[in-house]
This record gives structure tokens, C-alpha cells and sequence, in this order.
């Protein structure tokens, strides 16, 4: 293989983001210890027909800097080329998942109603849980029917965390 994703860590309050750039794009930020982490590094290679290679980029750089902002409260929304590595219904799913609001969240079934594909709950689920740009693509504010949290790669405390800080933001910024 010649083509090369370009891949660097990132550190978390919760554990290493690894990201990853190619042709210019992010196609990776996924939870280093993640339960889909073998997944995504295999369908990505594979579809890219690359190899990783350690070496930090100007998308992987700007990444860091607005993953900094977020995580610090100060940025509601991503700016950055993204590359989103899966089947036209992935990216679907992966695309619906940019449109719910920061501080919110819906459900799986929500999700797919919205999609106009309301009895694709589980596929929903599975392409959420597919989703090779975690925080980015905000797979983490998806929840149970119930309002439980449910399912999420890099582990269901992270998942809180991550909504836990997007409410506190909108709270402040609510009282001005």
C-alpha cells in the first residue's frame, strides 16, 4: 500500500482520540480503546486501500485546536474537511447525526423517522455505532427510547460526560 492516513493521537480527560487525515479530509477521530476500534481501522483501510502512518497534518492540527475549543466549552460545531469512510447508508445516518443540535439529543428511532426510514431502528443503531468520527459527528447524543444511555464506542461514561458538558454550556450560555 502507498496511500498513507495520517493519524495522531489526541488526549482526553477520558482517554486518547486517535485522528486521522487523508487527501486533505479527517476520516478518523475514534476512542483509542473504543469496542469498534479493529471495525473502523479495518473498513478504513480497506476502503482507502492505506496504511496508517504517525505523522500529525494541518487537518489533524486544526482538529486538535477545535477539539480543545469543545472540550473547553467554547466551540458548539466542527469546521473541518471531513471524510466519512462507509456505505451510502452510513454516511446517511452519519449526516442525520450533524443535524441534531448541540445539547440535545434524540433517539434511534427519532433518528431513523427523521430519515424517513422509521423501521431502520437497529440499522440506524448499527451505522451509528459505526460512525468513524466520534465527538465530530455527534454519535454520542443518541439515547434510548426510554431517555436511557445506550450503546456508544468509546464506553457510556464518556457518553455522559460529553452530554453532561453540552448541557452545562447551553445552561450558561442561556443566562447570557
Amino acid at each position: 500500500m502507498k496511500n498513507a492516513i495520517h493519524v495522531r493521537f489526541y488526549e482526553t480527560a477520558w482517554g486518547p482520540l486517535l485522528l486521522g487525515s487523508f487527501g486533505g479530509r479527517l476520516c478518523l477521530c475514534d476512542w483509542w480503546h473504543g469496542r469498534h476500534r479493529s471495525a473502523t481501522d479495518h473498513r478504513l483501510q480497506k476502503s482507502l486501500q492505506a496504511a496508517y502512518e504517525e505523522r500529525a497534518t494541518d487537518v489533524t492540527e486544526a482538529a486538535v485546536r477545535q477539539l480543545d475549543e469543545y472540550f473547553a466549552g467554547q466551540r458548539i460545531a466542527f469546521d473541518l474537511p471531513l471524510l466519512p469512510v462507509g456505505t451510502d447508508f452510513q454516511r446517511a445516518v452519519w449526516s442525520a447525526l450533524m443535524q441534531i443540535p448541540y445539547g440535545a439529543t434524540c433517539s434511534y428511532g427519532e433518528l431513523a423517522a427523521r430519515m424517513g426510514r422509521p423501521k431502520a431502528v437497529r440499522a440506524v443503531a448499527n451505522a451509528n455505532g459505526a460512525n468513524p468520527l466520534s465527538v465530530i459527528v455527534p454519535c454520542h447524543r443518541v439515547i434510548g427510547s426510554d431517555n436511557t444511555l445506550t450503546g456508544y464506542g468509546g464506553g457510556l461514561v464518556i457518553k455522559e460526560a460529553l452530554l453532561t458538558l453540552e448541557a452545562e454550556v447551553v445552561m450558561k450560555r442561556s443566562r447570557g
